[in-house]
């Protein structure tokens, strides 16, 4: 098995930095133009690219290792992602004790109950070579509704902290007065998704569509397969913001119903 990964790897090796090396060309002349109108961002580019090209080929060689595994590797493998997708989304909610955790378990929920509905009717098989690709994008639109659920809801709340107080002041409960930012979080996490699925086949065609029918599947069947994924990335965007701003909801407040949620302070820089 080595072997053929090795042979494998040294037959597309040349294709592949090639036509790396041919992007990579392509971001520095966009680095460059940016760069005349006084936009610097060479460095980041630079270490944007570095560690964009080591991760994939890292990510390519684990995956052609594992291609063969068992439902419990690609379980392992996407419990591996959930983790640093709840790591990343979580720097949206600093001021939440916890918030990688609740990130987390977020998280979870949304791809959780997707991949098992989709495993249940048979959309997706249990094969490593299907269920990582799939569950990743899946975990991925899911992070990145977290985040924009928990950034949403800290923002609202810290800009309407006196409408907040006056509420709980009155004796209005802690959910009440904070309703309408969970609603306007849940929904910033789902419009992106919501937008996606209208310009589906208008706009974009999908890499997983593209993919099958480069592979010789029926262009029908892969434009309804694609359907199906992007339905279901909605769904676990849904469960993922509503699950992040549900827990969040209730670590903004303290056992006494006080507001502890507040505007982030700025530190004024030495002049």
């Amino acid at each position: 098995m080595i072997t053929e990964l090795l042979n494998h790897l040294s037959g597309n090796l040349a294709m592949g930095l090639a036509q790396a090396a041919g992007a990579i060309v392509l971001c520095a002349a966009v680095v460059i133009a940016c760069r005349r109108f006084g936009v610097h961002v060479e460095r980041e580019a630079a270490i944007s690219i570095a560690r964009g090209l080591v991760q994939m080929v890292l990510v390519g060689i684990v995956l052609a290792v594992l291609l063969h595994g068992s439902l419990l590797v690609g379980a392992l493998i996407l419990l591996l992602m959930t983790v640093a997708a709840a790591v990343t989304a979580a720097r949206r909610a600093r001021d939440i004790d916890g918030s990688t955790l609740l990130s987390f378990w977020a998280i979870a929920a949304g791809s959780g109950v997707v991949l098992t509905g989709m495993l249940a009717t048979g959309a997706l098989q249990t094969s490593v070579t299907m269920l990582v690709p799939v569950g990743s994008m899946i975990i991925a639109n899911a992070m990145n509704a977290c985040a924009q659920a928990a950034e949403r809801f800290r923002a609202d709340v810290a800009a309407n902290v006196g409408q907040v107080e006056a509420g709980l002041a009155l004796g209005a409960d802690p959910a009440v007065t904070v309703a309408p930012y969970v609603r306007s979080a849940v929904y910033a996490s789902l419009l992106p998704r919501l937008d996606m699925l209208k310009s589906l086949g208008l706009v974009w065609i999908p890499g997983v569509m593209a993919g099958m029918m480069v592979s010789g599947a029926d262009p029908v069947y892969a434009g309804i397969y694609q359907f199906v994924i992007v339905a279901m990335i909605l769904s676990a965007s849904g469960i993922a913001g509503l699950v992040m701003t549900l827990l969040m909801r209730a670590r903004a407040f303290s056992p006494a119903a006080q507001l502890t949620l507040r505007p982030r302070l700025r530190v004024p820089s030495a002049q």
